[in-house]
């Protein structure tokens, strides 16, 4: 980009590990803060989940931890602790945090001594379970978090065991609230000039997501169940299986549903009292649901995919991975980009500035290797 990025010239010290944490300082790093990355003498965890591994860690250390510096810490060594509480208070604007609850306080880090340095600083807190109450002091993980919140028991089939989502979607959103905290607690302190604390957690992040399954519980007394590819309340709005392959058909609303109908060649369909609101096809989606796989599966993907497209029905296939990076969307839009070496492309940033990406500036860094810019030896 030839202008600057949105967040240079703001440091932000991240005591981050394995998703959660880290993923938040990435987006911060993208949008061109410059983000020091703290870690054990080990290293991040997630360094080694893997296979499979790229110039020393792992894939996931890879995808959450680009365009960051990488600062090796003793928090047992008090030295090394004053140092680091110096360059804090002098240097920078934030902290993200997302060990366990209390671990910083121990080591005189917490955020009421530091604010108390350095008042203009924003310190933020993911916890696993909030910043209050009889789990607040436990660890966690994002699996415990869509266990707990009630995630589970809404998503997969039926008649199936609970499943998780297929990717880290508590972790990364609880970072990803940080980040809007953390820009809220900036545009703020223009105004007061006064930093402060900020407190996100997986848990109510969990919570957050299951807004609509615990207000209907709560007006209709019936709790909330799996619905595969579907969702409550809307018909048809799920994948249904063609001659060759799965196709989700998005079609909520009755000048849709007629539409779809018509292409399937059973436009009475539309008439029929079971189905003729949306309040009906919602009663009766069991069966309507039925009609429509019986009628979609007599052809292939491809062949509703271009007849419906023809009368503005929205309609995807579901892809694999392999298919996902081969499809011309995915290579019109650049999100995508490639490590100087040419070895793979990282995600960047699904946002754009007056048309340009945040670029790669670097990948993932080596363990310490920005150690001396924190300690002063170099």
């Amino acid at each position: 980009m030839a202008e600057a990025l949105p967040l240079e010239g703001i440091t932000v010290v991240e005591f981050g590990g394995s998703i959660a944490g880290p993923f938040g300082g990435w987006v911060l790093a993208e949008l061109g803060a410059e983000v020091f990355k703290i870690e054990r003498v080990e290293g991040d965890d997630s360094r080694g989940w893997g296979p499979p591994f790229y110039q020393g860690g792992s894939s996931m250390f890879h995808a959450l931890n680009r365009n960051k510096r990488s600062v090796v810490a003793d928090l047992t060594d008090p030295e090394a602790v004053d140092k680091l509480k110096r360059f804090i208070v002098d240097k920078a604007d934030v902290v993200l945090q997302n060990l366990r609850a209390g671990a910083l306080v121990r080591f005189g880090l917490g955020a009421e001594t530091l604010l108390k340095e350095n008042p203009r600083l924003i310190y933020c807190n993911l916890n696993a379970y909030g910043s209050r109450g009889p789990l607040a002091d436990k660890p966690g993980y994002d699996l415990l978090m869509q266990g707990l919140a009630g995630m589970m028991s809404v998503t997969g089939e039926p008649d199936g065991a609970p499943v998780r989502a297929g990717v880290s979607v508590v972790d990364e959103a609880g970072g990803f609230w940080c980040v809007v905290g953390i820009l809220s607690a900036l545009h703020r302190r223009q105004a007061t000039g006064k930093g402060g604390v900020i407190d996100a957690s997986l848990f109510e992040t969990a919570l957050c997501w299951m807004a609509f399954h615990t207000i209907d519980y709560q007006l209709s007394g019936r709790v909330p169940q799996r619905a595969g590819s579907g969702m409550r309340g809307l018909t048809p709005y799920q994948a249904y299986a063609c001659a060759d392959g799965h196709l989700i058909v998005a079609a909520p609303n009755d000048r849709l549903f007629a539409r779809l109908v018509e292409v399937l060649g059973h436009p009475e369909w539309a008439r029929d009292p079971r189905f003729v609101s949306s309040a009906d096809r919602a009663e009766n989606r069991v069966l309507l649901n039925r009609m429509l796989a019986e009628a979609l599966s007599r052809q292939p993907r491809g062949y509703w995919q271009e007849r419906l497209d023809a009368v503005g029905i929205p309609a995807a296939p579901i892809q694999t991975v392999d298919e996902v990076l081969a499809h011309p969307q995915t290579e019109a839009v650049e999100l995508l980009q490639p490590t100087a070496d040419g070895v793979v492309k990282l995600t960047g940033l699904p946002l754009r500035f007056d048309g340009d990406r945040p670029p790669l500036r670097w990948t993932a860094p080596d363990l310490g290797r920005d150690t001396d810019k924190v300690f002063g030896r170099g």
